[in-house]
C-alpha cells in the first residue's frame, strides 16, 4: 500500500492546495484535496464505502487528519523556500511518497518514506539507521533538523512496520474480492502487426488482464534482446481492476518469424515466450487475421493485424486482514 501527497503553491491560490491519494496495489482507494467546496477524506473503491459503518466517525477523523497534515506541508513550503533562497510568491511543489509492503503470508517485507521538492528528489528515510539521505545541499538542513531528535525517525519507521501493516491486511480482506482476484491475473498476452501506410512493420507485444500491476515485456531478435528499439506505453489500469501495457519493435518486412517477445509476471510459472509466425508447436493458438475498421465505422484502415493469443494460468487466493487503524500517518510530528 503506497501514499502520495503534495502541497502546490501558486501566486494564483490564496493557500496551498494539499492533495492525498492512496493506493492498495495499483487500486485508488482513498484521497483528500483541499481545493473542494468542502474537502474530506473520501472512498474511491466501492469496497472502501462501508468502512464507516465499520468504523463509525472514520471519515470525519480522516479528514481533520488530512488537514492538520496539510497546515505542516504549507508551513514546509516556506521553510525551503528560505532554504532555496527562493520567493514564496512563486510556483512550488512539495511532495511524498511513502508505502509499506507485505509477504505472500502478510509479513511486513520494506517501506519507504521519501521527499521531492519541485520535482527532484529531496530528501529520504533510511529506517535502519534512524538517518535521514539527503538528495540536495539544501536537504541538509532538514537532515539535521529531523535527525537532532530521534523520536521523528521512530516515529515513521514505527508507521511503516507497524501501524501501516495493520490497516493494509484490513483493506486487503475488505477489498479481496477486486485485490485478490483469485482466479484471474495472470496476464492475457497477444502479438500484433502493425503495417503503416508506406510499408513499415512494427510489432506489438501485449499484456491485457493481469494483477498485480508489475510485469515485463522484452522483444528479442534472434534470442537477442533489442531494448534501443523498443517503443512502449507504462502499464495502465483498466476499469475492471486488471492492467494493460505494450512494447513496440519495428522490424524488417519479411523478417517478422525472428522476433520473440518474453513475458514476465509473478502469476506466470516461467517466462512466457511469444513467437511471430504459425508456429504451433509453441501452444500460443492460432492466428487471427483481422481487418479493423475505421472510427467511423466506415470502410478498412490501412493497417492490418495479425494475432497469437495465449491463454493465461490462474491465481491463488490470498490471505485474511487484521485489524483497523487510522488512514495514514500523521505529519504533525517534524517539520522539514
Amino acid at each position: 500500500m503506497r501514499y502520495f501527497e503534495a502541497a502546490m503553491a501558486s501566486p494564483g491560490l490564496a493557500e496551498p492546495r494539499f492533495i492525498e491519494v492512496g493506493y492498495m496495489d495499483d487500486q485508488q482507494f482513498v484521497s483528500f484535496d483541499s481545493a473542494r467546496a468542502s474537502p474530506r477524506m473520501e472512498p474511491r473503491a466501492v469496497w472502501m464505502e462501508r468502512m464507516d459503518r465499520e468504523e463509525p466517525g472514520c471519515w470525519e477523523r480522516n479528514t481533520r487528519r488530512s488537514e492538520a497534515n496539510a497546515q505542516v506541508y504549507r508551513a514546509n513550503l516556506k521553510h525551503l523556500c528560505g532554504y532555496f533562497n527562493q520567493s514564496a510568491a512563486g510556483v512550488h511543489t512539495l511532495q511524498a511518497m511513502f508505502s509499506c509492503e507485505v509477504s505472500p503470508e502478510l509479513t511486513f517485507q520494506r517501506g519507504f518514506l521519501q521527499y521531492a521538492y519541485d520535482g527532484r528528489d529531496y530528501i529520504a528515510l533510511d529506517a535502519e539507521t534512524y538517518t535521514w539521505t539527503a538528495a540536495v545541499p539544501q536537504a541538509v538542513n532538514s537532515k539535521r533538523k529531523m535527525e537532532a531528535e530521534r523520536r521523528i525517525a521512530e516515529a515513521y519507521k514505527a508507521y511503516l512496520e507497524e501501524e501501516c501493516v495493520l490497516w493494509l491486511k484490513k483493506y486487503l480482506e475488505m477489498g479481496k474480492e477486486t485485490l485478490q482476484r483469485a482466479g484471474t491475473p495472470a496476464p492475457l498476452s497477444v502479438l500484433t502487426r502493425h503495417t503503416a501506410p508506406h510499408g513499415e512493420v512494427t510489432l506489438r507485444c501485449r499484456a491485457q488482464d493481469f494483477h498485480p500491476a508489475d510485469i515485463s515485456l522484452t522483444w528479442l531478435k534472434d534470442g537477442e534482446e533489442q531494448l534501443q528499439d523498443m517503443e512502449f506505453i507504462e502499464t495502465r489500469p483498466a476499469a475492471d481492476g486488471t492492467f494493460q501495457k505494450w512494447v513496440g519493435v519495428d522490424v524488417t518486412s519479411g523478417q517478422e518469424e525472428k522476433y520473440t517477445c518474453r513475458v514476465q509476471h509473478k502469476e506466470l510459472p516461467e517466462p512466457l515466450t511469444l513467437k511471430w509466425g504459425k508456429d504451433s508447436g509453441e501452444g500460443l493458438g492460432k492466428a487471427i487475421l483481422q481487418t479493423p475498421k475505421s472510427p467511423e465505422g466506415g470502410g478498412v484502415t490501412g493497417e492490418v493485424r495479425e494475432e497469437l493469443v495465449n491463454i493465461r494460468p490462474q491465481r491463488d487466493q490470498g490471505g485474511k486482514g487484521g485489524d483497523y487503524v487510522p488512514i495514514g500517518p500523521d505529519h504533525d510530528i517534524s517539520g522539514i
